[in-house]
């Protein structure tokens, strides 16, 4: 049963294979801790030493790449529900 139609389900359909590629991109540089992303992490409120600073930003690059790819398979669960959207759509409207 379709519950969109074949323009909606191809705009999901796209916007979802866009979101899995940067967010999957954005986890990647998070986890090899890119400093240009350093702006977007927890802020470090306290710290005794400088090994503890660095436990902290290590932290925050890896909690925010498991974030990233944790929203690319919800994009990718996304993507597939548009793609059995489209293939109804697409299914019915040949068979009329």
């Amino acid at each position: 049963m379709a519950c969109c139609g074949p323009k909606l389900s191809l705009c999901g359909l796209i916007i979802s294979a866009w979101g899995i590629v940067q967010l999957a991109l954005m986890g990647v540089f998070y986890y090899i801790e890119a400093v240009a992303l350093a702006e977007d992490l927890p802020e470090v409120h306290s710290y005794e030493t400088l090994d503890d600073f660095y436990s902290q930003m290590t932290r925050g690059y890896q909690q925010n790449a498991y974030n990233c790819w944790i929203a690319a398979l919800l994009y990718l669960i996304t993507m597939a529900i548009s793609a059995h959207q489209f293939w109804l759509n697409n299914r019915s409207s040949l068979s009329v």
